[in-house]
């Protein structure tokens, strides 16, 4: 009772604090103003406004629980509920019961007096009281469970028949689709199967059973809560719950359309310029357009390049235009994001760099033959990140672009197909036999190899002149590099016929003691078969 009393004393100490009502200030009327709605079960009376030490919602709750606290009491009539003027005050009583006090502001509010919003009141606090009895009376409580009932019953049928229906539908799909569904193609590329096209529609038609079964339900415990007073006001904030989250995206998204508007015309506008660069590099790399020291090999990376720098352009415009891009929740995304990218991708841009790197430089191509640092294969693919390699013996290699750019590349077919590659042999044969007819040996096995060019002719070099044997290395010409193992197999093959033929040991003899005889050819043996004579008139030999 005291905190009561104390209560109904502000309220009145408001009401005085007001100035005559007489004089409305109709400039108080375009201000925004902190007012609470005045609601007995559910219904909103009138709204009041409050002071900063007594807050309007805090006033609206207590003049609701005293107008509650009249409706309960039987004792009093609703007739009794009348304006009573205190000096300069007005008060709403119902009987004993004092409900509210008529200020100022509340008058200069709804721009009218003290009087007029009294008059406007009474009757709508009576009407209230009439409606606050009549709702908790027995024949009114039986009424609201047998329709809170029926509304149950009534929903529980509706679901049962939404889910009988959505299986039916269900199984008329499976039938339809299962032997009739194809797959979604673009160019001979099956983007989705039809095994995926049918359960996309099982999932669609239960998607719109659950949300039908859903409002269903919404509508149901609406109504249910609806019929009981007590219950009443909580079924408005239910639906507030539910319902303010979506009239806030709706109300945002109405907003946003001028800026979703704008990004979808710069997509459109980025899309057409992309597939004109697109077909641009297309031509370059094809060869049906050229430009001057552009070499048709770099018009994917170039592309990807001007994508990239496209994309980020069109990127820095939307971004102011992108919804909740100002706000500190979208900074704070943003900076996470280029933290955990900058942290995460230090290799990943460091292959990619060198990717590019290696591309301009022009240090191999697709088909390519080549040995990176321990490894010999055929280029395959150059990406971005890495380099794949397929071995001679059919292998798979992947190595990081950085790696490569830190290690020395041997191009074999380079200059393969236009001054020939240079495949050698290497043997080694004892002092007692005569080089030139090694060599001569040698150039005739050159002769006979499949797959050796002719022009430039085959030669031979001593390496080495070794503590037991003489290092010899043939060396031919070819214009295929995949073919340089092939080619080296022919050789030694080739060799062995030919010292074969001519009683001629390939042997490396080993140190055990000074032989009898020194190991040197008489000059008379120096050119024997199948090497030849030079001419009298030819001077000394020679190599």
């Amino acid at each position: 009772m005291l905190v009561a009393g104390l209560l109904w004393a502000a309220d009145i100490a408001l009401a005085a604090a007001q100035p005559p009502t007489a004089a409305i200030d109709s400039s108080d009327i375009d201000v925004e103003i902190d007012t609470a709605p005045v609601a007995v079960d559910g219904h909103v009376l009138l709204r009041v406004r409050g002071a900063s030490s007594y807050p309007a919602h805090e006033r609206a709750a207590r003049i609701s629980k005293r107008i509650e606290a009249a409706a309960a009491d039987t004792s009093v009539a609703p007739g009794s509920v009348r304006a009573v003027a205190h000096g300069d005050i007005l008060v709403i009583t119902a009987g004993e019961h004092q409900l509210m006090a008529i200020t100022g502001a509340d008058a200069r509010l709804e721009a009218l007096s003290r009087e007029d919003l009294a008059r406007l009141h009474v009757p709508r606090i009576a009407e209230a009281v009439v409606e606050y009895r009549a709702a908790r009376s027995a024949a009114a409580l039986r009424q609201s469970a047998l329709r809170t009932a029926g509304s149950t019953v009534g929903a529980a049928l509706l679901v049962a028949l939404l889910v009988w229906m959505g299986r039916g539908l269900e199984r008329v799909a499976a039938r339809r689709l299962a032997g009739g569904a194809r797959a979604f193609r673009v160019r001979s590329v099956d983007l989705v199967g039809g095994d995926q096209l049918a359960r996309a529609a099982r999932g669609a038609l239960r998607l719109a059973v659950g949300l039908a079964i859903a409002a269903v339900a919404l509508g149901w415990l609406d109504y249910a809560l609806r019929q009981f007073p007590w219950t009443r006001g909580l079924s408005i904030r239910v639906l507030d719950l539910l319902l303010d989250p979506l009239t806030t995206m709706g109300i945002g998204l109405l907003r946003q359309i001028p800026n979703l508007m704008f990004l979808l015309v710069l997509f459109i506008v980025v899309r057409i310029v992309l597939r004109a660069v697109r077909l641009y590099f297309d031509a370059l790399g094809r060869g049906t357009l050229a430009l001057g020291g552009f070499e048709s090999a770099w018009a994917e990376p170039t592309y990807k390049l001007v994508r990239l720098a496209l994309l980020v352009l069109a990127l820095v415009v939307a971004y102011p235009y992108i919804p909740g891009s100002h706000t500190e929740a979208f900074k704070g995304i943003s900076i996470l994001l280029g933290v955990l990218l900058s942290i995460g991708s230090s290799s990943a841009i460091a292959n990619v760099v060198a990717g590019y790197m290696i591309t301009y430089r022009r240090a191999f191509r697709i088909g390519d033959r080549v040995k990176i640092g321990d490894v010999m294969g055929d280029i395959t693919h150059t990406r971005l990140q890495v380099t794949h390699l397929r071995t001679p013996k059919n292998e798979e290699v992947t190595i990081p672009n950085a790696q490569i750019l830190g290690l020395h590349v041997v191009n074999y077919s380079a200059l393969a197909k236009t001054k020939g590659l240079i495949v050698g042999i290497d043997v080694s044969i004892g002092y007692e036999v005569p080089w030139r007819q090694v060599e001569a040996m040698l150039l005739l096995a050159a002769a006979r190899t499949q797959g050796a060019r002719r022009e430039p002719a085959p030669f031979v070099h001593q390496r080495r002149l070794g503590d037991f044997a003489i290092g010899y290395e043939l060396n031919v010409y070819s214009d295929d590099a995949q073919a340089m193992n092939l080619l080296k197999t022919e050789l030694h093959g080739q060799v062995l016929d030919v010292f074969n033929e001519h009683g001629v040991q390939i042997m490396t003899p080993a140190y055990e003691s000074d032989p009898e005889m020194p190991k040197v050819v008489a000059k008379s043996n120096w050119f024997e078969a199948p090497a030849s004579r030079p001419p009298p008139n030819a001077g000394a030999p020679h190599a």
